[in-house]
């Protein structure tokens, strides 16, 4: 190199003509003749008549020699300014001739300006008074000359263009090649000689291009300069422009444009073509030669002398950062990342003192690590250490054995087989949940602090293409000086090294294979990065956390013997809640976030690979000294211990979120396997995992009792912080609420004592939130306590055997008086009647979701479920469709104007045995309920057969809610009648059999059966007498057998149930004239026009919630509707896990047959009905998939080619998007959602249209096979069939849910949607989640049920459906009140209706 070096200075300091022969007299003389001469042809300059005094060649000659001469006198005179401006003046005849220019010069002016060009160079040769701004002042001048001669001659020869290159190359060696000097002038000149120098450089590619030669002192000039800032920030700035202009030719205008400033573009020729910009950008590439290199002292200086002084300067770590800041930049705009944030961040290099600004342009910033600011580089974007695009999931394991790993502790580290205890990382007092650590993340919501980075385009280079390009200097640099003894110098630029390296892998196409030797590499700067000990380097373990947030769901090849290093790492950062190591150079809640990712994408491995074992050398020389053993599955409780702890350390509400998204996941996971350990299979139904075979690549070996454990260990942490640091951040308290609701439908084996401790916290959770004051209630707060009695109601329904305790029965009851009344009754000193009690709840909302909690807590005890086969009047007579004339066989009543009774009073037959029978139909807020009743005068056990008389069964019920049925136990007394303690009262009455001695009470028995017994003998034989003796007639006396009357055929069952419910009494049947109290009791006129449609409106009014979801299958490479619709139509074109996640959504339905209440009646099978279709038979035509519980009701429809949903979808999104006062009735709905029809198919089919209308979920669930076609998902071709469609609005308001299927049997999700709301964060699935096939259904029905639910919270015209019911029931009672007096209404109640 110290050749190359000398062979470079002396090429630079070659050439003739800039070394006057005025140096040869004494300076004084050299200063009279050059100030005797300039001053006269100085005089002239500017002035437009002024013609040159110089009109021969030798005058022209003598006068440069002069003027060579006069430039390097000192600067305090005039002589050298006026040499600087006649120069200047004279360079501008190759751009414009004027007179001033001496004739000779206009007339050759190549060979002039090459001579003059050759004589400035004295003016920058150095001198002790340089760095006054005089001198600053003339550089800046022969600087701007030069450029613009460069820029507007169109006569300049190549020789001339050589000369100018030497000339400009000469200048910045004559700056550039001695030590730094930090700031002031020399600062200046530098950034405008090197901006100079690349700007002609251009131009002479684009006009007259430089020779090999040239190019080559070009590169060794630039590699003795890269310890000058300048030189590294403008080649950063010219080949950022290049690359730019190189991504438009190559990738062409669908590539994410390379957004640069206009100044910066400007240096480039817009006429230049591509080939040549192509050429010029690999040239310009390697100009600077390795960057690295400047970490090496061997070749950083000019000269030997130099070089130690040159690497002691402490710019070079900055220059190094700066040079690695340039080459990622490079990567992310070949990657298609393009954005740039306006928020500036100051940042403090560690041990330097020197601060700079960075942007933060993603959600997981750069690494905070400064550099000095530079007026040229703050122009162009910045591009830090910033959150990968990819996803992450383990592909198959390799040997392990032969890697390199880090240096062993020093220290005491965490070992791997130690389990944590959270309970000693509580210990710490608890911080509240901020929604940011420090002063530069701000954030308008808890968990919308920045803007996420963009994921990379789907046009983007491959991985190796670009490992071709950067991977030689990234290596490079992430390996650098690695010596302990200098783990601060160099730690900037190799942090951006590491965090680039880890975006380029991460961006791995899902069909794209990387070299191994890339891989091994890349696994090598991991584990060499990824150490925990204290002397490691803190900024590049947190630049790969920050870029490695995806990396296990890559289908990276071996990826999975990373796992015990990354585990460390994610251990050390969130079992710390101080993070004292990373405050100076990350943002402690970005990192956080970060390893939270990575351990949402680590969970599942060990469940999924158990028996793959991790055999791993942590020794840095590799001597095997220190190795870590075991299986996958043996990682697994240090997973949950990290997990557990990173709750207690947490402080930021967003991460708070996404370890919540884990905890339900994972609980999910552990459940279902072990249902599949225990069954073979996993249920669909109930733990949401898929039929089929296949599902795992090895069977798991769970521990028994591995889920319950963990979910009393989750649920008691959930509850606990729930009501003590979580109550007040509303954003944590609606996801925590989410994740309780979730494991109360986790199917796991515990004692019932802890199923009631959870829904005593959730109770005293509501009641914490209702007692706050006044001032401090809003809508965010009612929401979350409508949030936690819908989590309330889920805990009823999924365990209603905790109502079987009466002490929580009665907690439960109070929760529902506080919701509804605003206060309990407990709490006064005098017990209040419910009618005398002043309703004063919280809002009008929490009054509704407490009616909802009692309704729920009503139909628990075994009314529920009656999903198929509710009957209507028409069920009921045996009438096919509903009618007039069956409408009047039926008496109609309203009982406290909230519940429309119609009873049937059934003829009875001849046969004898018969009692009164009676069917009631009850309609009310809850729902539909048929009743027959039956009157009998006999116990139950005394009665004879013929006097039974059977409820007709219904004709199916639900297989999902089959369990949830138990039977009555008839009691005469209460059931803890024996648990009360005896007093004395109790002993005041004695038995009967104790009042006389026992012999004494025989005795008396016998004497009384003896007198009974001749009672009986003296009436036979006066019968006897009687029929011996003759009538007094003429015919012998007959003798008539006496026979019961016949029975009673009309009963009036009507009036005998209400009088029997007490309702035919004067209180109850008050004058609506006389009181302006409602009557208890009203009866409806069902002959008025129009009650037949309001009751099938009411009946049409779902009593659960109804959501839809939308399912599509995206094959590789598509981008039309029309291809993904068509994918639906054959088997052939979906694999088979798609379609068993299909039947792990729900049950099949058929669409026409479905009836009110429920699904319909038909069991159907999945494999039955799917035939040889890819799903598209589910495309709501004939049949649908439906997941049913007791709150939620859930229509998964897979749209297909041939199937008019897509019209259906779209006009959903209409409907849903117009103000409330345009949707009146399903009815209205009706003729807006569905196509025209006949009546009987529109009757058969209109509930189910009716409820895809009135779902208020706009949420689709995509399937890709490669994870790059989400970008191009055609989301606005689907919604814009139909004209009438606003698709702005309606893409705006969908919520896209995909899913990825990866190599290792796991599956990716990704979000995509509208985070305006802080409401739109639902769990259990966020960006990033990595999930089993065996958990995949159950997770997705709740991420539909939560997202559902979260819509409904932040809308106002999203009543509940029972206040829907109500609202109609309250309708039909103003329309068709009946206002018969008293008399007239008793004397109805005895003739037929």
């Amino acid at each position: 190199m110290s050749s190359d070096s000398r062979a470079t200075d002396q090429s630079l300091s070659s050439g003739q003509g800039h070394v006057s022969v005025l140096s040869c007299f004494p300076p004084s003389v050299g200063r009279d003749v050059v100030v005797a001469t300039v001053k006269p042809l100085g005089a002239g300059l500017g002035k437009p008549d002024t013609h040159s005094l110089l009109h021969t060649d030798r005058q022209v000659k003598w006068t440069m020699e002069v003027l060579c001469y006069g430039l390097t006198l000192p600067l305090d005179g005039d002589a050298i300014k006026v040499c600087v401006d006649i120069y200047t003046d004279w360079l501008m005849a190759l751009v414009s001739p004027r007179d001033s220019i001496p004739p000779p010069i206009s007339r050759e002016p190549n060979l002039y300006v090459q001579k003059i060009l050759r004589h400035l160079y004295s003016l920058f040769i150095p001198r002790s008074e340089q760095v006054s701004l005089v001198y600053l002042s003339l550089c800046r001048q022969v600087l701007c000359a030069v450029q613009s001669l460069a820029r507007e001659s169109t006569l300049m020869s190549r020789d001339t263009w050589e000369t100018l290159l030497h000339f400009l190359l000469r200048i910045n060696h004559a700056i550039l090649a001695r030590p730094t000097t930090t700031g002031g002038v020399l600062k200046q000149l530098s950034d405008l000689s090197m901006a100079v120098l690349f700007e002609v450089w251009l131009l002479s590619c684009s006009r007259c291009f430089p020779s090999r030669s040239l190019w080559l002192t070009g590169k060794q000039m630039l590699s003795r300069w890269r310890h000058q800032p300048a030189v590294v920030e403008q080649w950063s700035r010219v080949i950022i422009t290049l690359t730019s202009r190189l991504l438009l030719s190559t990738f062409g205008p669908t590539f994410p444009h390379f957004k640069i400033p206009d100044e910066d573009a400007a240096p480039i020729p817009a006429d230049m073509d591509d080939v040549r910009v192509s050429h010029i950008w690999f040239r310009f590439l390697h100009l600077f030669s390795n960057p690295v290199d400047v970490s090496r002292q061997l070749v950083v200086g000019s000269t030997s002398s130099s070089q130690e002084e040159v690497f002691r300067d402490s710019q070079l770590p900055n220059i190094f950062f700066r040079a690695m800041r340039g080459v990622s930049m490079l990567v992310d705009a070949f990657l298609g990342v393009t954005v740039v944030n306006k928020e500036p961040t100051e940042q403090l290099l560690p041990h330097t003192g020197l601060t700079t600004r960075l942007h933060f342009r993603d959600r997981l910033p750069s690494l905070g690590v400064a550099v000095t600011r530079n007026p040229f580089r703050d122009r162009f974007p910045s591009h830090g250490l910033s959150r990968p695009r990819s996803g992450s999931a383990p592909p198959t394991p390799v040997n392990i054995l032969s890697m390199p790993s880090a240096p062993p502790s020093t220290t005491t580290p965490l070992p791997h087989n130690r389990r944590l205890k959270p309970a000693n990382v509580s210990k710490t007092t608890s911080k509240p949940l901020t929604t940011s650590s420090s002063t530069h993340h701000p954030s308008s919501s808890p968990l919308q602090r920045s803007t996420p980075r963009p994921f990379p385009s789907p046009l983007r280079c491959n991985v190796d293409s670009l490992l071709h390009l950067f991977g030689c200097w990234l290596f490079d640099a992430a390996l650098t000086n690695r010596d302990p003894a200098l783990p601060d110098r160099w730690v900037a630029g190799r942090a951006e090294a590491c965090g680039t390296l880890c975006r380029i892998f991460t961006c791995k196409k899902t069909a794209e294979d990387i070299l191994n030797v890339y891989l091994s590499r890349f696994y090598l700067v991991l584990l060499q990065g990824l150490q925990v000990l204290e002397e490691a380097c803190s900024p590049v373990l947190a630049a790969i956390l920050l870029n490695s947030t995806c990396l296990f769901c890559c289908d990276l090849r071996g990826v999975n013997l990373l796992l015990p290093s990354f585990i460390s790492a994610v251990e050390n950062v969130l079992l710390n809640r101080e993070l004292l190591r990373f405050k100076s150079s990350v943002s402690l809640v970005d990192l956080r976030q970060a390893s939270i990712l990575i351990l949402l994408s680590l969970l599942p491995l060990p469940l999924q690979f158990p028996s793959v074992q991790s055999a791993l050398s942590l020794d840095r020389q590799f001597s095997g000294a220190d190795v870590t053993a075991g299986s996958f599955s043996s990682l697994m409780p240090r997973l949950i211990s990290v997990l557990i702890g990173a709750l207690h350390t947490e402080t930021d509400a967003s991460n708070t979120h996404i370890i919540l998204v884990a905890m339900l996941s994972t609980i999910q996971d552990l459940a279902a396997g072990q249902t599949q350990q225990c069954d073979g299979a996993s249920r669909p139904g109930q733990t949401g995992g898929t039929c089929g075979t296949g599902a795992n690549r090895s069977t798991s070996t769970i521990p028994s009792d591995t889920a319950g454990s963990l979910w009393v260990q989750f649920v008691r942490l959930l509850t606990q912080r729930l009501t003590a640091q979580w109550r007040n951040d509303s954003a944590v308290c609606l996801s925590a609420l989410e994740v309780l609701g979730g494991l109360a439908k986790v199917e796991v084996s515990v004692e019932e004592s802890e199923r009631r401790r959870a829904l005593t916290s959730i109770c005293s959770y509501i009641v914490f939130q209702c007692s706050r004051p006044p001032p401090l209630h809003s809508r965010d707060l009612h929401s979350i306590i409508v949030a936690a009695f819908y989590c309330l109601n889920v805990w009823l329904t999924q365990h209603p055997a905790i109502l079987d305790q009466q002490e929580c029965l009665l907690e439960v009851l109070e929760i529902v008086e506080l919701g509804i009344s605003g206060s309990k009754s407990t709490q006064e000193q005098e017990v209040t009647c419910k009618e005398e009690k002043k309703l004063n709840p919280a809002s009008l909302r929490v009054k509704e979701a407490a009616e909802a909690t009692l309704t729920c807590i009503m139909q628990v005890s075994g009314t529920f479920p009656f999903l198929g086969g509710l009957p209507d009047e028409d069920a009921l007579i045996g009438c096919y469709t509903m009618s007039d004339s069956s409408v009047k066989k039926f008496r109609y009543f309203v009982v406290d104007s909230s519940v429309i009774m119609a009873t049937l009073e059934q003829p009875q037959g001849p046969e004898e045995g018969l009692c009164p029978s009676l069917r009631v139909l009850v309609r009310g807020p809850s729902g539909r309920r048929t009743w027959t009743l039956q009157l009998h005068r006999q116990p139950r056990e005394g009665r004879t057969h013929s006097q039974q008389t059977l409820i007709p069964e219904h004709s199916g019920i639900a297989q999902e809610d089959a369990r949830m049925r138990c039977g009555v136990k008839h009691q005469l007394c209460p059931e803890d009648i024996d648990r009360i303690p005896s007093v004395k009262a109790d002993l005041s009455v004695p038995a009967l059999h104790r009042t006389v001695p026992e012999e004494v009470w025989i005795k008396f028995l016998l004497s009384q059966m003896q007198q009974q017994l001749e009672r009986l003998q003296a009436a036979f034989r006066g019968q006897q007498q009687i029929e011996a003796q003759p009538r007094v007639s003429r015919r012998s006396a007959v003798m008539t057998t006496c026979r019961p009357p016949p029975p009673a055929t009309n009963f009036q069952t009507a009036r005998l149930f209400l009088s029997h419910l007490g309702l035919l009494t004067p209180e109850t049947l008050k004058d609506p004239g006389t009181s302006s109290v409602p009557a208890q009791l009203v009866s409806l006129d069902s002959s008025l026009p129009g009650f037949l449609e309001r009751l099938r409106c009411l009946d049409q009014l779902p009593s659960r919630h109804c959501d839809s979801t939308f399912i599509f299958y995206m094959r590789a490479g598509q981008k039309t509707a029309t291809e993904i619709l068509r994918n639906m139509e054959s088997s052939c074109s979906v694999p088979p896990h798609f379609l068993d996640f299909l039947s792990s959504l729900g049950q099949p339905v058929e669409a026409g047959r479905r009836q009110v209440g429920g699904v319909s009646t038909s069991s159907l099978e999945f494999s039955a009905v799917l035939g040889d279709s890819g799903g598209g038979v589910f495309n709501g035509e004939r049949f649908v998939l439906m997941y049913v519980d007791a709150l939620t009701e859930i229509t998964f429809i897979v749209p297909s080619s041939s199937s008019h949903m897509v019209e259906r979808l779209k006009s959903s999104e209409e409907a849903l998007t117009e103000p409330p006062s345009n949707r009146h009735s399903p009815s209205e709905l009706r003729k807006n959602s569905v196509p025209q029809s006949s009546p009987a198919k529109d009757t058969k089919s209109f509930h189910f249209a009716s409820s895809l209308v009135s779902s208020e979920s706009k949420l689709l669930i995509v399937w890709v096979e490669h994870f790059e076609d989400i970008e191009s998902f055609p989301l606005s071709d689907l919604l814009s069939q139909d004209t009438k469609t606003e698709t702005p609005t309606s893409v705006s308001n969908i919520q896209l849910v995909f899913i990825h299927p990866l190599k290792s049997g796991l599956y990716r999700i990704r979000l995509h949607g509208n985070t305006n709301s802080k409401f739109s964060f639902s769990v259990p699935l966020v960006n990033g989640s990595v999930v089993s096939k065996r958990s995949l259904g159950f997770l997705v029905r709740e991420m539909v049920i939560n997202c559902c639910h979260r819509r409904r919270l932040e809308s106002d015209s999203a009543p509940p459906p029972h206040v829907r019911r109500k609202h109609m029931i309250s309708d039909i009672i103003h329309r068709y009140r009946s206002h018969r007096s008293e008399p007239t209404f008793y004397s109805s109640l005895f003739q037929d209706p």
